[in-house]
């Protein structure tokens, strides 16, 4: 499976003004780690969004957000967020917000 190039370089440009991160193919997309850990990334147009438990469902009732059935169940704490909902760097940037605040609540490996 393929991911959005121009998806990709937005969301890179969105990271890159918080923190570092690294690049990695997984889940036949593009992800993108912080501090060892998978904040999110691109898999065909969405943005794999990992929220974690404690966000979880209040991000699942925003609009644009669907379950991760990316092993045919879900996969808590994890959302795919449709193009639609991404297309202002606002919605990006608030998307991006949830999944640093996730990933800043781990230990750094």
């Amino acid at each position: 499976m393929a991911y959005d190039l121009e998806l990709a370089e937005q969301i890179r440009q969105a990271l890159a003004s918080h923190v570092e991160f690294s690049e990695r193919k997984m889940f036949g997309g593009l992800c993108f780690m912080v501090a060892g850990h998978m904040c999110c990334g691109i898999v065909d147009k969405q943005l794999m969004a990992r929220v974690g438990p404690n966000q979880y469902q209040d991000c699942l009732r925003l609009e644009f957000a669907s379950e991760m059935t990316f092993t045919g169940k879900p996969m808590k704490g994890m959302i795919y967020v449709s193009p639609e909902g991404l297309l202002e760097a606002k919605q990006r940037e608030q998307w991006l917000q949830y999944c640093l605040n996730f990933v800043h609540s781990l230990p750094p490996k």
